[in-house]
């Protein structure tokens, strides 16, 4: 019900998805992602999930979209990473040079989506890292440790977003569906 808040619930020890495995933080233990739903309408759903220290958002965020079958969503966060992994696209090798972020880091900004590819919903996150000295590291988050906690608002549609690889570019891309199509 729009506007009803319950308590944080702890998100499942399993997500549906590659092998139906046990999520685990970074340092092997069971994750312990926590979730709250805000709202719901015709028009959606917005979540607040709350990651705990270790814990991978990368692999969180998918868990959390493909548990709850989201297939499209807009999803900002605040928070911050003890490392973190981000890609920077390289166009003539069609592949993500990892950019590797070995120290503390704050999130200064963290934007994204969900949308449906291949292994069901999937996260597609861009980040920018602020270190010690001031400067700042970005691209597309491939994974990260969170520490001391990682806030993110999630806001979810019930219509279906698609990606769908393009050999050319060497990315899945979404591809809205034309009016009077099915999504």
């Amino acid at each position: 019900m729009a506007g009803q808040m319950g308590p944080m619930r702890r998100g499942p020890e399993r997500h549906r998805g590659a092998g139906d495995v046990l999520r685990r933080r970074a340092d092997g233990y069971p994750a312990a992602m926590q979730w709250q739903r805000l709202e719901e309408g015709r028009s959606g759903a917005t979540h607040v999930l709350v990651l705990d220290p270790g814990e991978d958002p990368v692999v969180c965020l998918n868990g959390f979209a493909r548990d709850r079958g989201v297939g499209a969503a807009q999803i900002t966060a605040v928070g911050a990473f003890e490392t973190a992994v981000v890609g920077w696209f390289d166009r003539a090798a069609k592949d993500y040079r990892r950019i590797r972020v070995d120290e503390q880091c704050e999130v200064l900004s963290l934007i994204g989506d969900v949308a449906e590819d291949e292994q069901g919903p999937t996260a597609h996150v861009h980040t920018v890292l602020g270190l010690a000295d001031g400067s700042t590291r970005g691209g597309h988050l491939l994974e990260a440790r969170v520490w001391p906690t990682l806030e993110v608002v999630l806001r979810s549609s019930p219509t279906v977003l698609r990606k769908t690889f393009r050999p050319g570019i060497g990315l899945a891309l979404i591809s809205p569906s034309r009016p009077g199509e099915a999504s």
